[in-house]
Parts: structure tokens; C-alpha cells; sequence
């Protein structure tokens, strides 16, 4: 039965957020809202995690998992990034983007798509996201809530609690957040190329 913990949406209680935490370090997942809707996250190096994450969402292994970093440092670890991507990601980060990259050899094949060696990865806007990264003390994998076979994400705390407390280890309540996924930024190519619109004001970025 997953432990439901109630935060403030803008200062989550480390206490609380620490314990949650714990969970993911016990090979848990976790529900938590971020800045594009809910997401079910584990453990980057936990593989038996990532399998039950892929169940849950009714997912194949050609599925990216998305890696949730703290800073643009944590994403330079796990993708190759040249100048100009530096610069694209500076201007876009943190925020409600995914952005594409080349993996290095630091990510899982688990999380990596399996046939182009790419990566999915994004630095959220959510102040309880961001303090989960660093309660684990380590970068997330992740995928939006979205029960297998619908189109929306959960939004509320307590309807995924109520559904899939059985397969959580932890729901945690910050409020409600934005129905809308994060918008998919390609960088791998000459330049970017948006591969899903979502959340996020792409004429920021100068891509619209």
C-alpha cells in the first residue's frame, strides 16, 4: 500500500520529501506532480524499478523514459552536448521541455532508446519535483501518468492514490497540476526540431 504524503506545493517539507525519497532508494515508484502533470518516477540505477515503471504504463522497451536532472551539469553527464545545444538548453532549462539527446555510455540501456542511443531528458519547474531529485540524491527515471490505453494524464493526488496504491510506494499530494505534457524538443540534428507540442512558449525559444 502506497504512503500518501501531503506537501506544500512551493516549500515541500524536507521531512516529507526525504521520506519519500527512501522509498525510490528501496526500489519503490513514486507519484509526483511536476510542472507538465503528474509522473511516476524510480530510481535511475534500479532496474527491477524500471521494469515495474514500464508495466504499470503499459510500455515497450522502445519507449523513451524521460531522466529528470537537477541542473544542466547532471544533464552533461548523461548526454553528449555540444556548444550551440549548450546554449539552446541554458535558454530553455529549467522548464517543461524534453529534450533528445545523445546518451553516453552513463545511461542504462534501460532508459536509452534502444536502436538510436538516444535520450530523453528535462530539468523540471516544480519546486516538489525538484526537491524528490535531490532527496534521492541522484537523477530520475520517469514517464507521465497516463493509465495504459487513455490519452490524458492523472492530475489529482488522490485519484491515483485511489487507483494504483497497489503499485506505488509513494503518492505525494502538491496540489494540482498542468493536464498538458511537456513539449518534445529533437537536438540532435543540424537544429532543433519539436517532435510534440506541449506545455512551454516555443517563440521563447525562438522555434515558433
Amino acid at each position: 500500500m502506497a504512503q500518501f504524503f501531503v506537501v506544500h506545493p512551493e516549500n515541500p517539507q524536507p521531512r516529507l520529501m526525504k521520506q519519500a525519497g527512501q522509498l525510490l532508494a528501496d526500489g519503490g515508484l513514486v507519484a509526483v506532480p511536476t510542472d507538465s502533470s503528474y509522473a511516476v518516477v524510480a530510481r535511475l540505477d534500479d532496474k527491477p524499478a524500471a521494469d515495474a515503471l514500464r508495466r504499470l504504463r503499459g510500455l515497450d522497451e522502445r519507449h523513451h523514459l524521460t531522466l529528470l536532472c537537477r541542473d544542466l551539469s547532471e544533464i552533461g553527464h548523461f548526454a553528449r552536448v555540444d556548444n550551440r545545444q549548450y546554449r539552446f538548453l541554458k535558454l530553455a532549462t529549467p522548464g517543461p521541455w524534453t529534450f533528445i539527446l545523445e546518451a553516453t555510455r552513463e545511461v542504462p540501456r534501460r532508459v536509452s532508446h534502444p536502436s538510436r542511443k538516444t535520450i530523453g531528458i528535462r530539468v523540471p519547474d516544480h519546486p516538489v519535483t525538484r526537491a524528490l531529485i535531490e532527496a534521492a540524491g541522484t537523477p530520475l527515471m520517469s514517464t507521465t501518468f497516463i493509465p495504459e490505453g487513455e490519452e490524458y494524464p492523472l492530475n489529482e493526488a488522490q485519484a491515483i492514490f485511489d487507483g494504483y496504491a497497489n503499485q506505488l510506494a509513494g503518492v505525494i499530494d502538491g496540489g494540482a497540476c498542468p493536464l498538458e505534457p511537456t513539449t518534445v524538443i529533437d537536438l540532435t540534428g543540424p537544429t532543433p526540431e519539436v517532435i510534440r507540442r506541449g506545455q512551454g512558449n516555443l517563440a521563447a525559444l525562438g522555434l515558433d
